[in-house]
């Protein structure tokens, strides 16, 4: 069993001064947000819940040192561990040598945490610049190698990358293929502008909203948990009040890709966990199937919180998890047993992946997660693109 792993993700900076630095000003105000609700332990912080922050990419608007000394700068502002990938926008100069101010680390490289083997990737340094995005020879056998060693250590796996495989140049289905074969629980990315999320049927895949090119909504940073591999993730914009509720077990139905596991469609014994992030301190929480009776939840070793609802029965039912004021609703799939007659479970029918690691398998709007679903970016509608 994996354990719980939570990142937030701030999407792409574009931080340039021909705009008056309003990236940085509002990767600024975030990080400080962040550092209040999220940040490490202490007198004005929750603290504890939070695993590391990650920049996707795209973080210098032109990959100058300018630009990376206002970028680390701001990063002070946030305790938690930092891990940052190239964009396109990064590699601008040619190489990736001005990066050096804001990270320690170049990708490729993996790490192991709380029983996830972590993937972060370079997709620009074997291109030509722009959006020719590529993964050398020697990445592609490593990440094969790191996938399957993973699989053997029963570690499941999480990839970062700055863009869909669908947008590589070269062998973006052998790439896409190789996430779903080893059952990556996630694929975060940037690249897009727009908040979204693809479900292929085997992996999902996550994007979040440009701080520095916004051309939907709010600035704002998405929260991602992996509970036991199942995914969730929460757009919270700059406005948005806290605490912020998280269900983390069972799957949104938009977000299941193993039907036969009970943390994805549950039977008529749903056991919900939950995490509560920042300020202030928050009520007690509980747990409500459609309009059944809100069942206490306990906090558990994990340090998430959790119930258990009875008697589910089969078909489609809201699940809610409030906290005071602040709550978080999801939808999800019960397959109840049969009668005794008919013991077991019926299978859900799954049918063959398609499209793999492409963005036409968007789940849509999803407008309390912030997804609006217009696509605007500059590898959709493009706007002014």
């Amino acid at each position: 069993m994996a354990g719980c792993l939570t990142w937030i993700h701030f999407g792409d900076l574009h931080v340039d001064e021909a705009d008056g630095y309003e990236g940085l000003s509002r990767f600024r105000e975030l990080a400080a947000i962040a550092q209040h609700h999220l940040g490490n332990p202490g007198p004005d912080s929750a603290g504890g819940n939070v695993d590391f922050a990650f920049l996707p990419g795209d973080n210098a608007n032109h990959g100058t040192d300018a630009q990376y000394a206002g970028i680390a700068d701001a990063m002070r502002g946030l305790t938690l561990p930092w891990h940052v990938l190239a964009g396109d926008h990064d590699f601008e100069p040619g190489d990736l040598t001005a990066m050096r101010a804001i990270t320690s680390r170049l990708a490729p490289y993996a790490v192991t945490l709380n029983g996830y083997r972590c993937l972060f990737l370079d997709i620009v340094s074997a291109g030509k610049g722009g959006p020719d995005f590529r993964i050398a020879p020697d990445q592609r056998s490593w990440i094969e190698r790191e996938l399957s060693a993973a699989t053997a250590a029963d570690l499941r796996s999480v990839v970062f990358m700055h863009a869909y495989p669908g947008d590589l140049r070269d062998d973006p289905d052998g790439i896409a293929g190789l996430f779903a074969a080893h059952r990556v629980a996630f694929v975060d990315t940037g690249h897009t502008h727009y908040n979204e999320l693809l479900n292929d049927g085997r992996v999902v895949y996550g994007a979040t909203r440009s701080t520095g090119q916004i051309e939907e909504g709010s600035p704002g940073f998405s929260i991602v948990t992996l509970d036991d591999g199942v995914p969730s993730w929460r757009f919270q914009a700059i406005e948005d009040s806290w605490p912020l509720v998280q269900i983390t077990s069972p799957a949104d139905r938009r977000l299941l890709t193993d039907p036969d596991r009970v943390d994805h469609v549950p039977t008529d014994t749903v056991v919900v966990r939950a995490k509560i992030f920042g300020q202030p301190a928050p009520a007690t929480p509980s747990a409500q199937l459609d309009d059944g009776a809100a069942v206490p939840m306990t906090p558990n070793a994990a340090g998430l919180w959790e119930a258990t609802i009875e008697n589910a029965t089969d078909g489609l039912h809201r699940l809610t998890v409030s906290s005071g004021s602040s709550a978080d609703v999801i939808e999800i799939l019960v397959r109840a047993p049969r009668a005794p007659d008919r013991p077991g479970p019926p299978r859900l029918k799954r049918n063959a992946p398609t499209a793999l690691g492409r963005d036409v398998t968007a789940i849509g709007a999803w407008p309390s997660r912030g997804i609006d679903g217009a696509q605007r970016g500059p590898n959709k509608n493009g706007m002014d693109w």
